[in-house]
């Protein structure tokens, strides 16, 4: 592992990015990590090989190939048992036409070979079990992988990319998709692999026992085949139509009951319903379009298995009736030509399932395979923890999603270890993006974030968002205990003791309405805490920020939403918990800003002010007594 020191701090080297300055020396093994890049898509140490659709969804099968080739054997055993039906009532029609005036020979032959069949139906039912159940388990299996990949790529996609997608989106991604895959990748092929199986093996049957009839019976199949393979493409576009349309219909559903208060608050029951009725309505057009494809699609298949049939009723009788083919021979023919009628309906179904699934993967591989501009992982890990030197330097940003808005222009602002800044400003002009752009969940498009001197994009974004506590205005908790939101803060929960846990509860203010309750840290809070007022929220995030042990502090603007006894033990929590770490607050209140050691005034873009907070209020006509005129502290700002 080699190791450099700038300005007096030593740094593990971890997969650093090609366009760094710094010259380090990386080990052998990194030559295989995918490097990390700065405002553009990552790109590949080599070229990607592009698979086709199908040979990407046969590659998710290869985990369980054992599994599914037991049941590929299962299922040729059990289909030739069942292609053997037809053989076998021929035969026995033969012995009994053959054996008309000689009965007692003719049940000594009947009791043989039904006997035979009994024994061998048996050993079809326990491999057509087989085949059903292996197959079964290695689609669940194969399902519960696939939405493990598709979660861990989506967690790992930076916050831009989430600005940009609903959460019933990833949610239909993750759930529906990834179902029509796995039951592709298992009972689909199954299926499709048994109508394969049985029109070969019936073919070959037909031909066996006559080609002449055989050539005429399948005539109807090549044009059917062709025209299957057109109309399932179109199918396949059907298809994704309303998958989509399914995951606009679930991002309804989804962000309103997210947001079932404020619904419920403003009475509009009526109008979500009728929002989602409609949305639900395009699915259903969509779906109608889909039925109709199929219909025609299967009706067209159904069809041609008739005709086959027809065919070689009419052809064969002439052949029983000049005595080119037996009754027993032509009755096997047709049950095989029954068999490959129906077979081919269940090939059609297989092409038209393979192509949803097809059509649900697309969507899928979207995400698997697009790296994160931000990756979670890769870069210079610091052995000690940060000082806390904080400066934004020369910033320009826009949201990804709003990328025709500019935030800030040329910002700078610097921070000094274990000091206090107060960031204030208008809404919108950009106050809680710094904390953004601080922990690194966006990259500037110009200018650096540094922390100790060291550009934050060369720093491993999971160390330095270890080292940097925050605490929101409306903490969003966890639908589970409020012990297993404190300590989800922590780096690993197991090691943190009851002791240890109780004195961060006290140091935010936690303990003391903890011990009211009946279950105590074991309490459930509700989905987003809504079992908690806004005060217990915050202080139980204030709790869940201090766990680890911080050196950096984001408060945005974490007491404003509150009353003045929440207020009140909020803030008395902060101030504890602030001695000996650097401060960055976003706030409007007068009790927030007025002890920090510096305040900084952003507007259009840009720091237009900066200084403690009598010196900023003594400017006459300064922008920050101009902002102090319409904040809730006026009255303060007139005694001053």
């Amino acid at each position: 592992m080699s190791q450099k020191v700038n300005q007096n701090k030593t740094y593990i080297a971890v997969n650093i990015p090609e366009n760094s300055n710094k010259t380090v020396r990386k080990p052998f093994w990194s030559i295989f990590k995918r490097n990390v890049t700065t405002n553009k898509e990552a790109v590949p140490a080599r070229p990607r090989i592009r698979k086709s659709d199908l040979e990407r969804l046969l590659a998710l099968a290869k985990p369980e190939k054992w599994r599914l080739m037991g049941a590929i054997c299962f299922l040729l055993v059990s289909s030739t048992v069942t292609m053997a039906i037809p053989f076998s009532l021929g035969k026995v029609l033969d012995i009994i036409y053959t054996s008309s005036e000689n009965t007692e020979e003719a049940r000594v032959k009947l009791n043989k070979v039904c006997s035979i069949l009994l024994c061998v139906f048996i050993i079809g039912a326990i491999c057509n079990f087989g085949r059903i159940y292996y197959m079964s388990a290695a689609g669940y299996r194969m399902t519960q992988a696939l939405r493990r990949q598709v979660f861990s790529a989506i967690l790992k996609q930076e916050q831009g990319w989430f600005d940009k997608r609903s959460t019933g989106e990833l949610v239909n991604r993750l759930s529906a998709d990834t179902q029509i895959v796995g039951q592709a990748l298992s009972s689909n092929i199954s299926d499709g692999l048994r109508s394969t199986v049985m029109v070969c093996a019936g073919t070959g049957m037909m031909f066996y026992m006559s080609t002449e009839l055989a050539l005429v019976g399948l005539a109807v199949v090549p044009p059917v085949a062709i025209v299957a393979i057109i109309y399932g493409r179109f199918l396949r576009g059907i298809t994704r139509k309303v998958q989509d349309s399914l995951a606009d219909a679930t991002k309804v559903a989804e962000e309103r009951i997210a947001n079932m208060r404020t619904v419920k608050m403003f009475s509009q029951e009526p109008r979500e319903i009728e929002s989602y009725a409609c949305a639900i309505k395009n699915v259903l057009n969509l779906s109608y379009k889909e039925a109709k494809a199929r219909a025609i699609f299967y009706g067209l298949t159904g069809f041609s298995g008739n005709v086959i049939i027809i065919s070689v009723l009419y052809y064969g009788g002439v052949m029983v009736s000049s005595n080119s083919i037996t009754v027993g021979n032509l009755s096997s023919f047709l049950l095989y030509a029954a068999y490959i009628g129906i077979s081919v309906g269940g090939l059609s179904n297989f092409y038209s399932e393979l192509n949803k699934s097809i059509g649900a993967a697309s969507r899928i591989w979207e995400i698997v395979d697009r790296d994160p501009i931000i990756p979670m992982k890769g870069g210079l890990i610091p052995i000690t923890p940060p000082e806390g030197h904080i400066e934004f330097k020369d910033i320009e940003f826009s949201y990804p999603a709003r990328d025709d808005i500019r935030i800030f222009e040329n910002l700078k602002l610097e921070i000094s270890p274990g000091k206090m800044v107060a960031v204030v400003g208008p809404s919108g002009s950009g106050k809680s993006t710094l904390a953004s752009l601080l922990l690194r969940l966006y990259d500037p498009s110009k200018g650096n974030v540094n922390l100790d001197g060291q550009d934050i994009r060369q720093l491993d974004p999971s160390w330095l968002r270890k080292h940097i506590g925050t605490v929101s205005q409306e903490p969003i908790l966890f639908s589970c205990s409020i012990r297993d939101n404190i300590l989800y803060g922590a780096d690993d929960p197991e090691k943190v003791t009851e002791e240890e846990l109780i004195k961060v509860a006290k140091e935010a203010n936690v303990y003391e309405f903890v011990q009211q309750l009946p279950q105590g840290f074991d309490t459930l809070v509700g989905e987003r805490g809504v079992m908690l007022s806004g005060g217990q929220k915050q202080r139980v995030a204030i709790a869940r920020a201090l766990i680890k042990d911080p050196k950096i502090l984001l408060l945005d603007e974490a007491t404003s939403a509150l009353d003045a006894q929440s207020e009140h033990l909020v803030q008395e929590a902060l101030e504890r918990i602030m001695k000996g770490r650097t401060v960055l607050t976003i706030a409007h209140r007068l009790s927030t800003i007025q002890n920090a050691d510096t305040i900084a005034v952003l507007r259009d873009g840009q720091i237009v002010e900066q200084g403690k907070y009598q010196d900023l209020l003594g400017v006459k006509k300064g922008a920050f007594r101009e902002l102090m005129k319409h904040q809730t502290f006026q009255g303060s700002l007139e005694k001053s």
